[in-house]
C-alpha cells in the first residue's frame, strides 16, 4: 500500500515538473522577447540616425566636388585669359616701366584688350596697371578712368615679392557699387623687374547667383572662401560676413582651408548652429568650396521614422503581453490534452520504450515493449523494478542467461550510452540503446533490427562480391592482398595468378551475352576447385579473373597451379546446349620476389599476363623485368609515333605490281614507312598496331592517301596506285569524303586509285561496311579485297559486294612448286575470280618458278622481291621512265 501511495506522489510530482517548466520558459521567454524588442528599436534608432548623418555628408561631398570641378574649369580659363594678355603684354620689347607705360597705354593695345576679354562677365573686364598701381588701359573703356590701386594688399604684394605671381582677394570695387573678387597677376620685365599687374574682377553677386541656382534645401549654405580664410561669396547672402577671415577657431574648422577635402561636423561660426560641412579646395587657385547643412535639417526624415519605429516597438510589447497572458492560460487547458497524446504517441511507437528511474524502478513502458516479448501488463508497470522486469521476460523465454548477472552490468554503466544487438530465441535481432537521463535513471529502448541487418549484409556482400559469379571483386581482393603484404614482413609469401581467357569477346559477340555470362560462371566454379582454402579466387571485371595464391613463392609449385588451372579450363564446356571450347592466358607475379608494395605486385602480374598473350596465348608467364621495358618501350614508341607526322619522319614507298602477261608494271601498293630519328626504320608490323590501338591510324591513313594520290598524278597515265585501309578509318564513317577530298587536291582519276581492304571490315558490322564500300564505288575508285584466305573468308562477301580485285596472301603462294603445295587453292581462287569478272594479284612471289606457275593458273597480277621491293617515290620515277622508253 505504501509503495502505491509514494508511486501515485511520485508521478503527480513528475506530471507537476513537466508542466511547470514550460510555462516557466514561456514567461522568461516572453521577457526577453519585449527586452530585444526595445533594445532592437534603440539599435535600428541609433542606425538610423548614423545612416541619415552619413547620407547628409555624401551628399554635401557631392555637391561640394561638383562644384570645385565646375570652378577648376571655369578659373582654368580665367588664368588663360589673364596669361594670354601678359604674354601679349611682354612680347613688345619693353625693358623699363616708362616704356610699358608709353606701349600699353595705348589705343592698338586697348582693342588687344577688348578682343581677349570678350565675352566675360565681370564688372571691370581686363585691366592693366603699372608698377605705382596707375590704371593705363583696360578693355572695358577708353580712355581709361584714372583709377589707382597701389593701396590694395594684392597690389602691393605682387610688386614687392617677386615669387608671387597670383593674388585674389576681396576688395571694395571702383568700377561699380559693392566688393569685387580681384584676381591679380605680376607683369615682370625680362630681367624680372616688376613693371605692373594684370587684374580681373567678378562681383560675389554672380558667384552666389550660381550658388542659388543649384536648389539648397532648407538651412543649407554654400561659399566660397580664400586659402587664408576669407569669405568670397555665401548663399545665402550674410553681407556683414563677405572678406571676412575665418581661418580660426576649432582644429575642425582651420582644417576646412588648410587640407584639400573635408567633411567634418562642427558649430557654425555664421549662425552658430552644429552644421555638417564639407569642403574641397580648387586645383589651381587658392579657392576653397564649402557646403554645410545644419543636423537639425538633416535629421527630419529621422525623426519621423523614429516616432513611427517607438510606436510600433510600444505596440508590440503590448501586444506580446496580451499574447502571453492567452497562451499561459491556454497551455493550462492542453497540458492534460498532451499528456494523452504523448501516452498515445509512446504506444503507437515501432520500438519498446522503457524509463526507469534512480531508484531502478519503471515510469514509463509503452505497449510495444510488452508485445515485443509477449510479456505481462500485470507485471511490466510502473512502479516495477528492472530486475523484476527482466525476471519476467526470463521466466516467460524471452531472455536467456544469467538475470543477476546481466542486471549488473547494465546498472553498472547506468551512467554511459549503451548500444547493443542480441539476438532472440525465434531468431530475431534487437537492437537495444540504453541512454542515461539527467535525474539518475536511464531511458531504454529496443528495437526490432532484423530486416536492416540483413540488408545491410546483402548490400555489403553486394559491394565486395561479383553479382554475375559470386566471387569476390576487385574491391576485396586489394583488401585481402594488403593484408597478405602486411604478412610479408612474417615471412609469409604469396603470389598472384592474372588470369585472361581467351577469345572470350568472339564467343560472347557471335553466341550472345547469356551464354556469355554462363561461361564466366562456369570458369568461376572451375577456378574455385583449383585452390585451397586459403587462397583467394576473385574476378576483376570482363573476362579477366585473379588467384591469390597463399603462403607460397616456389615456381614449381605455382607452374603445377597454372597448368592445373589451363587443363581445367580447356575441358569443353557446355552452355545453353551450346559447346565451347576455351582456353587462358596467366600471368603469375610472386611476393616479396616480385616486390612488396601492392600496386607493384598487381602491375608485375598484368604485365606477366600481357607478355603471356604476347607470346601466343594459352600458357603462363612469370614476370620479368624486361616486360617492364618492352611496355616503356612501347609507350615512349607511341608517344613517338604521335609526333612523327607532325615532324615529317614518315615516308611512303612504292612496291610495283607487275602484269604477269606483259611483264610490265601496272601498278604500285603505297606503303608507309618509318625513319625514326633514334632508332632508324620501324617495322609497319610493330607500328600499325599500336597505331590503330591509338587512334592516330585515322590522321596517319589521311595522310598516306592524299601523298599516294598527289604522287601518282604525276605517273604515266595507265600505272594505278593501290591504298590499303585499316579498319579503324572504316569505324570513322568518313571515309568516302577523305577519298573525295585527296582525289580532289591530286587531281588523280578515280580510275587509277584502288583501295585496299581486309575482310576484318565486314566482320563486325557488315552491312555498315558494305554501304561505305559502295559509297567508294560510286565515287569511281577500285576496291580490292586484300589477305584473301587468312582471316574469316566467306564466299558471300564476294557475292554482295563485286571487288575489283582479290589479292592472294603470300602464305599461298611461299610453298608453289612443292609437294602437296598450295597450287589447287590458287587456281580455286583464280577461277572463282575471273567468274566474278575480278583481277588476282599475288604476293609475296620471290622466285622465277613461283613466277610460271602463277602465269600457268591464269593469275593477273604479282608482287614481291623478285621483281622489286617497295622503293621511294624517286626510285619509282626513275622505274617508271625507263620502263617508259623501253616501251617506246
Amino acid at each position: 500500500m505504501s509503495t502505491s501511495i509514494r508511486f501515485k506522489a511520485r508521478t503527480r510530482a513528475l506530471v507537476r515538473r513537466w508542466s511547470g517548466a514550460p510555462l516557466t520558459w514561456l514567461i522568461v521567454g516572453g521577457f526577453v522577447l519585449m527586452a530585444a524588442t526595445a533594445i532592437g528599436t534603440a539599435l535600428t534608432v541609433d542606425r538610423f540616425r548614423r545612416s541619415a548623418i552619413e547620407s547628409g555628408r555624401a551628399s554635401l561631398e557631392s555637391t561640394v566636388r561638383l562644384l570645385a570641378r565646375h570652378f577648376d574649369r571655369e578659373f582654368a580659363d580665367f588664368s588663360v585669359l589673364q596669361k594670354s594678355i601678359i604674354v601679349e603684354l611682354e612680347s613688345h620689347d619693353i625693358d623699363s616701366p616708362d616704356t610699358f607705360r608709353s606701349e600699353m597705354a595705348t589705343l592698338a593695345m586697348h582693342e588687344v584688350l577688348r578682343a581677349k576679354a570678350s565675352g566675360w562677365s565681370d564688372i571691370a573686364g581686363a585691366n592693366v596697371f603699372d608698377s605705382n598701381g596707375v590704371l593705363i588701359n583696360s578693355s572695358k573703356r577708353w580712355p581709361v578712368a584714372d583709377i589707382k590701386i597701389s593701396d590694395r594688399g594684392y597690389f602691393n604684394r605682387l610688386k614687392n615679392d617677386p615669387a608671387s605671381q597670383e593674388e585674389v582677394e576681396v576688395v571694395p570695387g571702383r568700377f561699380g557699387s559693392g566688393q569685387a573678387i580681384v584676381f591679380a597677376r605680376r607683369i615682370s620685365g625680362p630681367r624680372g623687374e616688376f613693371l605692373g599687374v594684370v587684374s580681373r574682377a567678378i562681383t560675389p553677386d554672380l558667384l552666389e547667383e550660381f550658388f542659388a541656382s543649384i536648389g539648397l534645401s532648407g538651412e543649407s549654405s554654400i561659399a566660397m572662401h580664400h586659402q587664408n580664410g576669407q569669405l568670397l561669396a555665401r548663399v545665402p547672402h550674410v553681407e556683414a560676413m563677405i572678406g571676412q577671415n575665418f581661418h580660426r577657431g576649432s582644429a575642425e574648422q582651420m582644417a576646412v582651408f588648410d587640407r584639400t577635402f573635408v567633411t567634418t561636423q562642427l558649430a557654425s561660426p555664421v549662425d552658430g548652429k552644429d552644421r555638417l560641412v564639407a569642403s574641397q579646395m580648387l586645383t589651381d587657385e587658392p579657392l576653397v568650396v564649402v557646403a554645410t547643412r545644419t543636423l537639425d535639417a538633416t535629421l527630419v526624415t529621422w525623426r519621423t521614422q523614429t516616432k513611427f519605429f517607438v510606436t510600433v516597438a510600444v505596440v508590440s510589447i503590448c501586444l506580446l503581453v496580451l499574447t502571453l497572458y492567452l497562451i499561459f492560460r491556454q497551455m493550462t487547458r492542453r497540458l492534460s490534452i498532451e499528456k494523452q497524446r504523448l501516452d498515445t504517441a509512446m504506444n503507437t511507437m515501432t520500438q519498446g520504450l522503457l524509463m526507469f528511474d534512480q531508484d531502478e524502478r519503471l515510469i514509463v513502458c509503452n505497449r510495444r515493449y510488452i508485445e515485443m516479448y509477449g510479456l505481462s501488463a500485470d507485471v511490466v508497470k510502473p512502479g516495477a523494478y528492472f530486475r523484476d522486469v527482466i525476471k519476467h521476460r526470463h521466466d516467460t523465454g524471452s531472455f536467456s542467461g544469467d538475470v543477476d548477472s546481466y542486471c549488473d552490468g547494465i546498472l553498472g554503466t547506468v551512467g554511459r550510452l549503451q548500444s547493443s544487438v542480441v539476438e532472440t530465441r525465434d531468431g530475431r535481432l534487437i537492437e537495444i540503446r540504453n541512454q542515461p537521463s539527467a535525474s539518475g535513471g536511464w531511458l531504454a529502448t529496443h528495437e526490432d533490427v532484423t530486416e536492416r541487418v540483413r540488408a545491410d549484409e546483402r548490400i555489403a556482400h553486394m559491394a565486395h562480391y561479383d553479382a554475375l559469379t559470386d566471387l569476390p571483386n576487385r574491391v576485396l581482393m586489394r583488401g585481402h592482398l594488403e593484408r597478405r603484404v602486411a604478412e610479408l614482413a612474417e615471412g609469409k609469401p604469396f603470389a598472384i595468378l592474372y588470369i585472361d581467357v581467351d577469345e572470350f569477346k568472339g564467343v560472347n559477340d557471335s553466341l550472345g551475352h547469356e551464354i556469355g555470362d554462363e561461361l564466366l560462371r562456369q570458369v568461376a566454379n572451375r577456378l574455385r576447385s583449383c585452390v585451397g582454402p586459403h587462397d583467394l579466387v576473385a574476378r576483376l571485371g570482363g573476362d579477366e579473373f585473379a588467384v591469390i595464391k597463399a603462403d607460397t613463392g616456389d615456381r614449381a609449385e605455382l607452374m603445377v597451379l597454372a597448368d592445373q588451372i589451363l587443363k581445367t579450363l580447356r575441358a569443353s564446356v557446355y552452355c545453353k546446349g551450346q559447346e565451347i571450347s576455351i582456353d587462358a592466358s596467366i600471368g603469375i607475379a610472386i611476393a616479396p620476389e616480385h616486390g612488396d608494395n601492392l600496386e607493384e605486385l598487381l602491375k608485375c602480374a598484368d604485365l606477366a599476363m600481357y607478355a603471356a598473350k604476347s607470346d601466343g596465348r594459352r600458357t603462363f608467364r612469370f614476370f620479368a623485368a624486361e616486360y617492364d621495358a618492352k611496355v616503356r618501350q612501347r609507350r615512349q614508341l607511341g608517344f613517338d609515333l604521335r609526333q612523327a607526322l607532325a615532324n615529317s619522319e614518315f615516308e611512303v614507298h612504292y612496291q610495283p605490281l607487275v602484269d604477269l602477261a606483259a611483264n610490265v608494271v601496272t601498278g604500285c601498293e603505297a606503303l608507309l614507312r618509318w625513319h625514326h630519328p633514334e632508332r632508324g626504320m620501324v617495322s609497319p608490323a610493330e607500328f600499325i598496331p599500336l597505331a590503330e590501338e591509338t587512334g592516330l591510324i585515322g590522321e596517319i591513313g589521311e595522310w598516306v592517301l592524299k601523298q599516294a594520290c598527289t604522287e601518282a598524278a604525276n605517273w604515266p597515265g595507265q600505272i594505278r596506285v593501290a591504298v590499303n585501309v585499316s579498319p579503324v578509318q572504316f569505324r570513322s564513317k568518313t571515309l568516302a569524303l577523305n577519298v573525295a577530298a585527296a582525289l580532289n587536291e591530286s587531281g588523280l582519276a578515280p580510275g587509277r586509285l584502288e583501295l585496299e581492304v581486309t575482310e576484318t571490315v565486314l566482320i563486325r558490322d557488315d552491312e555498315e561496311a558494305l554501304t561505305i564500300l559502295q559509297q567508294l564505288r560510286e565515287l569511281g575508285v577500285r576496291i580490292a579485297l586484300d589477305d584473301f584466305g587468312t582471316g574469316y573468308s566467306s564466299l558471300s562477301y564476294l557475292h554482295r559486294f563485286p571487288f575489283d580485285k582479290i589479292k592472294i596472301d603470300r602464305s599461298f603462294i611461299s610453298d608453289i612448286g612443292e609437294p602437296e603445295d598450295s597450287s589447287p587453292i590458287v587456281q580455286a581462287v583464280v577461277h572463282m575470280a575471273a567468274a566474278r569478272h575480278m583481277a588476282t594479284t599475288a604476293e609475296g612471289v620471290e622466285t622465277e618458278a613461283q613466277r610460271e606457275i602463277l602465269r600457268r593458273l591464269g593469275c593477273s597480277q604479282m608482287q614481291g622481291y623478285l621483281f622489286s621491293p617497295a622503293i621511294p617515290a624517286s626510285r619509282l620515277k626513275r622505274l617508271l621512265s625507263a620502263q617508259q622508253a623501253s616501251a617506246a
